[in-house]
């Protein structure tokens, strides 16, 4: 399954869920079941790296964030992946801005395989990396159960 993360400007959450995801699913030995990578929905950071809080908690959580480089969706992503996944629900209309019409429905939001689905808060504006660490581990965690029982 190929998915891609999405956030305003894929140096916060959607990097920090790319590299939780790829985490999980190499520690419960389905990595070779799910591709993951990120993007923004705008231009604001292309090229720069994560943001350093996001960095942090990751290190602190022993998950490496490899060499990541912000990158704008495009229209083709959606052609490629097979699920795009946006932190809250601005990051999905801007998301359905770019790609048009969800003619698969595979645009959704990370909480949605929660039991309470929500936003992300941007920790670029909260400062709250760790809050916003454990409602993407839970979201991920979920989502790789998911992903678990489609490949059964």
């Amino acid at each position: 399954m190929r998915i891609l993360m999405v956030c305003l400007g894929n140096i916060c959450r959607s990097p920090m869920a790319e590299y939780v995801l790829r985490n999980l699913a190499r520690e419960a030995g389905t990595a070779s079941d799910v591709q993951v990578d990120s993007a923004a929905t705008s231009r604001y950071q292309i090229g720069d790296t994560p943001h350093r809080g996001t960095r942090r908690v990751l290190a602190a959580h022993g998950i490496p964030c490899g060499e990541h480089r912000s990158r704008q969706m495009t229209r083709a992503d959606y052609d490629h992946y097979d699920l795009i996944i946006g932190m809250d629900d601005e990051n999905r209309s801007d998301i359905l801005r770019i790609v048009g019409h969800d003619r698969n429905h595979k645009v959704r939001t990370l909480l949605d395989w929660t039991d309470h689905p929500r936003a992300i808060a941007d920790p670029w504006y909260t400062g709250d990396f760790e809050t916003t660490y454990a409602d993407v581990r839970e979201s991920c965690e979920a989502l790789l159960a998911w992903i678990e029982e489609q490949v059964r």
